[in-house]
């Protein structure tokens, strides 16, 4: 024999299970499960046959249920019910922010398919990519358009009303870009606490472009940079900015040893990075053969204190860009490798203006690569302004 108060656990669960709306399987499960725990193992075999939101059938053996307990039940058999919904189509109504967290994972472990396709939903809300942060670096991504723009995040207060955000803000909502506001919390995340001055963009990666894909344009006698194992992206950043201020026609980076185009390099070169097309080279080595074959000189770079290989070095200030040249560049604690030195006709170095104490014998690389350039496309620039002037006589 039961005893009663098994009894009315026994009838509280089934009529927790038929209460439950057939249309929200968060409920269904629970009510199963504290149903099931309840059931004595005799009925809960015989329970297992009953279908999920149909009342349970009685048994002979139980006897009449309790006045209270069937009161309520027949209350709520009363009411007009609701359409069923199919079990399988998990359609979840406006009150699926009171189910608890634990049973919609539950639900959704229990589908699949369903579980597959809010997966979908929520990659198409966020799309795969990067977060360019900076005023200058967002501006000249979507002016540049060599990315594909998601969403532009903008903090939310006086920063917005900057001259320098609305630019931006007002270039995205011409491009058709999403923009929101949000705090200063959200775009320090999103950035991993970078410099962003307000302002976030959302948008694809750029890559690095290969060496032919694009044809030359000459402008005077050509210099290609060439950069091996430059690391650091803040280095990288700051010597694409000075390449592309002083006139360099290419820069060319190695791809498996050295540093990607990431929105840190981009916001070191103050957004250089976006307008300057930067290409990679699987193999640097026979870059430089085959440029060499084309009659290219070869020309590397030493510090002023490093040894001195069976190749002349000159000063930067006497040599003569008189025919294209490849300038290269290499990493910024052990300099350019073995293999690429072989290759070099020349080795540039920038002599200092003092005696040196030790361990200062060497400028950072980005700030050599600088003087470097502004050295080598002196004459070149100074002679192309020349031409510009005599240009604009001709025309008054």
């Amino acid at each position: 024999m039961w005893s009663c108060a098994h009894k009315f656990n026994l009838i509280w669960g089934r009529n927790m299970q038929t209460l439950v709306p057939t249309s929200r399987v968060g409920f269904q499960s629970a009510s199963y499960h504290r149903t099931a725990c309840l059931l004595s193992p005799e009925d809960r075999d015989l329970d297992s046959h009953s279908r999920v939101g149909e009342r349970p059938r009685r048994s002979p053996s139980l006897g009449q249920r309790p006045k209270g307990v069937q009161g309520s039940r027949r209350s709520s058999q009363s009411k007009p019910s609701k359409i069923k919904t199919p079990l399988l189509q998990n359609q979840w109504t406006d009150d699926t922010s009171k189910v608890s967290s634990e049973l919609r994972k539950l639900c959704l472990e229990d589908f699949p398919a369903e579980r597959k396709k809010q997966m979908r939903a929520k990659a198409a809300v966020d799309p795969k990519g990067e977060v360019v942060f900076g005023v200058a670096p967002c501006l000249l991504a979507l002016t540049q358009r060599r990315r594909k723009a998601y969403e532009l995040l903008v903090k939310d207060g006086k920063t917005s009303q900057r001259a320098s955000v609305v630019k931006v803000f007002e270039e995205a909502r011409r491009q058709g870009v999403q923009i929101t506001r949000v705090s200063k919390s959200t775009l320090d995340r999103v950035s991993s606490r970078g410099v962003h001055q307000g302002v976030c963009l959302r948008a694809s990666p750029l890559s690095f472009l290969t060496v032919d894909s694009e044809p030359e344009v000459a402008s005077g006698v050509p210099l290609w940079l060439v950069l091996e194992r430059i690391l650091d992206p803040m280095n990288l950043g700051a010597i694409l900015r000075s390449a592309y201020f002083l006139g360099v026609d290419r820069v060319v980076s190695s791809l498996h040893h050295g540093c990607p185009l990431t929105p840190v390099v981009s916001k070191a070169s103050s957004g250089a990075m976006e307008v300057m097309r930067v290409y990679g080279h699987k193999n640097l080595e026979d870059l430089l053969k085959l440029k060499a074959a084309e009659g290219w000189q070869i020309v590397g770079t030493v510090g002023a204190e490093a040894e001195r290989p069976r190749i002349p070095v000159v000063p930067c200030s006497d040599f003569n860009l008189s025919k294209p040249t490849m300038l290269l560049l290499g990493s910024e604690g052990d300099g350019l490798s073995q293999r690429l030195l072989s290759l070099c006709e020349t080795l540039l170095t920038i002599p200092p203006g003092r005696d040196l104490c030790r361990g200062i014998e060497s400028l950072n690389v980005s700030v050599a690569t600088g003087v470097m350039l502004h050295t080598l496309l002196h004459q070149r620039n100074s002679s192309r302004h020349l031409k510009q002037q005599r240009t604009k006589k001709k025309t008054l």
